[in-house]
């Protein structure tokens, strides 16, 4: 929920225009707020470097689809293969996470 709230929370970023529409900043502000409070919330369970890899990562691979299907944002194949790599690194690092170090 935390990475749908901060995917959310930046959707209403860009709607907000540079804080001149009203209702898409406060929302902005709010769904940022939330996100980070169930980030805070998945710490107690998750490690730090895994959970904000995986919020980081993920959000910015569903911000990215919501700006090229929903924004009409340019897309190339350099900016699939990035993206690409952004989640070979989320996967790497969640992989790690059940390997123990001696």
């Amino acid at each position: 929920m935390a990475i749908l709230f901060e995917v959310t929370g930046t959707t209403f970023m860009k709607l907000s225009e540079g804080f001149t529409k009203t209702l898409p900043s406060i929302l902005m502000v709010v769904f940022y707020a939330l996100s980070l409070g169930l980030l805070t919330l998945a710490l107690k369970k998750i490690d730090v470097s895994i959970a904000y890899a995986i919020w980081a990562g993920l959000g910015t691979m569903l911000i990215a689809t919501i700006g090229i299907l929903w924004f009409k944002e340019p897309v190339s194949a350099l900016k699939m293969i990035s993206l690409g790599l952004v989640i070979i690194g989320v996967v790497g690092l969640h992989l790690s996470s059940g390997m123990h170090q001696v």
